[in-house]
């Protein structure tokens, strides 16, 4: 059966709870599940909106008033970002670094990544069914070599017998006449010198990289922003680079988080940062519609470049109302830049290009925030943040929220007692089943197979997915 523009799902009914890795107990978190053979971005924007989430294949949803670290889903208005001072730090780092060459010396601050809202010890459900397809790979971390420095060798004045308590008249000893040979060889010849007014000698892997960057760069004012390289299916592409450019700066004037993120490198700086997206496998379909961004909407991967070599790479997902952050995988060494902060101001500043040409695309999901844990708690910081509530499915500013956080793990974030879920399962007999390679209504899949608790499972799977979804999105029973 073709699976075109149309999302083919497996569902599990999850009651085995796993061992939380948010918190320090033994305690268990809970959460369904679902095997996404297929999916339009349509459908996993809808699903992201009622709180679930993907990692790779896998598409799950926090059991919230179960699971020991409830796990709610936020998202960032990028028309309204306002840049933390830490956020600030974490730029001008990162600019000092590829300008002067800067290091961290002494503390590293950790890291501050996307990838970590399954709970260790987390393990997806299998998928055995004859439509089965095998579950992303993780991305691996290119190793990289050490990042070489510059050394200035000083020569030290010579002396021709500094310590030396010989008498004048006393010969040397032919060791001592050998040794004296050799020093007066290792002197250099008087001479004029290297010209003053002639900059140093350079390597040739230097001066060919600088050309090749200069061409780059030339290259990228005449065209633009470079093009992703069109969809293929089940390929990736190879991409075409595009700098981070940096700029000196001028004077004390507050600058904007697109000035921050495009500022220019100096001819002579230390480093160049290349920064690449091309197309990444995942379950959500790719679609370029004329009224959606120059890339389409899909799954992406972003690549930071250093000298080169990839020091990290975000994995997004492009979607119609918004930016996903999915993983961020970094080069322990390069820690001390902070890349988990830095890589995602730079996808908000991304987000908010997309949304100059697509103005639905306002918000930058960063996956779950855990009031609990410490270590998820730090996406709250990034300004203005909603949260999703459990049981209405609105967003609520996540000041509104932390009052009712600080005094239950789990609460309705809602303020109206009354709301309710207006997106809830009204009529089960509409769901969509793909029952025998046959796409059909769930009261023609009932009166064909019959089995035991088989409607339970169909109405827990539709009350998750919402009604909406549940009409559109095809879910396979064997």
């Amino acid at each position: 059966m073709a699976a075109g523009g149309v999302s083919i799902l497996e569902y599990f009914n999850e009651d085995e709870g796993y061992n939380c890795g948010y918190c320090k107990g033994a305690s268990s978190s809970y959460s369904n599940g679902m095997w996404a053979h297929t999916m339009t971005v349509q459908d996993y924007q809808d699903l992201i909106d009622r709180g679930w989430r993907r990692s790779g294949m896998y598409v799950y949803k926090p059991a919230m008033n179960r699971t020991c670290c409830p796990q709610y889903t936020i998202r960032c208005h990028i028309l309204d970002f306002k840049l933390a001072k830490s956020s600030k730090k974490v730029l001008k780092k990162m600019t000092r670094f590829l300008t002067k060459g800067e290091g961290a010396k002494g503390i590293v601050e950790p890291m501050e990544s996307f990838n970590e809202d399954i709970g260790i010890g987390h393990v997806p459900s299998p998928c055995t069914s004859e439509v089965n397809i095998d579950l992303e790979k993780p991305l691996k971390i290119v190793s990289l070599e050490e990042v070489p420095t510059s050394t200035e060798v000083h020569e030290k004045p010579q002396t021709d017998s500094a310590g030396d308590n010989r008498d004048p008249g006393e010969k040397p000893t032919s060791a001592e006449a050998n040794a004296t040979t050799e020093k007066l060889n290792s002197i250099p010849k008087p001479g004029r010198g290297p010209d003053p007014d002639k900059p140093p000698c350079r390597k040739a892997k230097d001066l060919r990289r600088e050309r090749k960057l200069k061409k780059l760069l030339q290259k990228q004012q005449q065209i633009g922003m470079a093009d992703v390289s069109q969809h293929q299916e089940a390929t990736c592409e190879t991409p075409k680079a595009l700098f981070l450019q940096h700029q000196d700066p001028q004077g004390n004037q507050p600058k904007s988080l697109e000035e921050l993120t495009s500022e220019s490198l100096s001819p002579d700086a230390v480093h160049q940062l290349e920064y690449s997206r091309f197309l990444c496998q995942s379950p959500l379909q790719a679609e370029n519609p004329p009224d959606g961004p120059d890339l389409g909407y899909g799954s992406f991967h972003q690549q930071y470049w250093l000298d080169g070599k990839i020091i990290a790479v975000g994995v997004i997902d492009i979607l119609p109302r918004g930016v996903s952050s999915v993983y961020l995988y970094y080069d322990p060494d390069y820690a001390f830049l902070s890349l988990g902060v830095y890589s995602a101001v730079r996808e908000i500043a991304f987000t908010t290009e997309l949304q100059k040409t697509v103005p639905n695309i306002g918000h930058y999901y960063m996956g779950f925030y855990i009031h609990s844990c410490p270590k998820m708690k730090y996406k709250g910081q990034y300004h203005p943040s909603e949260l999703l509530c459990p049981e209405t499915y609105n967003w609520v500013p996540i000041e509104k929220c932390r009052p009712k956080l600080d005094q239950s793990k789990y609460s309705r974030l809602h303020e109206n007692p009354n709301a309710e879920d207006e997106d809830r399962l009204q009529n089960l007999n509409k769901v969509l089943i793909l029952y025998r390679n046959t796409k059909m209504p769930y009261n023609m899949y009932r009166r064909r197979q019959k089995r035991a608790n088989d409607e339970a499972v169909v109405q827990q799977y539709a009350n998750l997915v919402g009604q909406t979804c549940a009409e559109r999105m095809v879910l396979y029973r064997n």
